[in-house]
């Protein structure tokens, strides 16, 4: 069974983490991005998340690739030792809902809209268009009113039953 031929594609290729240095990571990116085009290196991908501060991942064929490719980039610290696997990064991927992290009865801020700074509380969730309905604190008529999830800051959680 070691006997068996890789396809070309998948000989040496891994997924690097480069360090850099911290709120730097979409220049870095960028950078990477643009040395390997010119220099059409075997580069597959880069991604720098959001959530993974001060790393950028880079798919290559090689090692050595990659290393050639960041030296001299500013902000560029080094490549970790050690390959990791798309299972393991295909988390950061996927988008995340704007309404994670909402629940009904909630205390929000509208950070944007005709009713920005007002605070409401989550009266429901629509995940599917990535809405929610609040009602507003300081209407003098309780009005249910739906705005965008990514509008809607949370101040308060609501209480646990215990």
């Amino acid at each position: 069974m070691a006997d068996e031929a890789k396809p070309d594609a998948e000989i040496d290729k891994g997924i690097l983490a480069l360090k850099t240095t911290i709120n730097q990571e979409k220049m870095v990116a960028q950078m990477v991005v643009t040395k390997a085009s010119k220099g059409k290196a075997d580069v597959y991908a880069v991604l720098a998340p959001a959530e993974l501060r001060g790393y950028v991942l880079i798919e290559a064929k090689e090692r050595d690739i990659v290393e050639r490719l960041v030296k001299g980039i500013p902000h560029a610290r080094g490549l970790v030792d050690g390959t990791t696997s798309l299972s393991q990064v295909e988390h950061f991927l996927t988008p995340k809902p704007s309404v994670s992290g909402i629940a009904e009865g909630d205390i929000v801020e509208l950070i944007a809209g005709p009713f920005k700074g007002e605070k409401a509380r989550v009266q429901r969730i629509d995940e599917g268009k990535e809405e929610i309905t609040v009602e507003l604190f300081e209407a003098m008529v309780p009005i249910p009113v739906t705005v965008r999830g990514d509008n809607a800051r949370v101040l308060e959680k609501k209480e646990k039953a215990k």
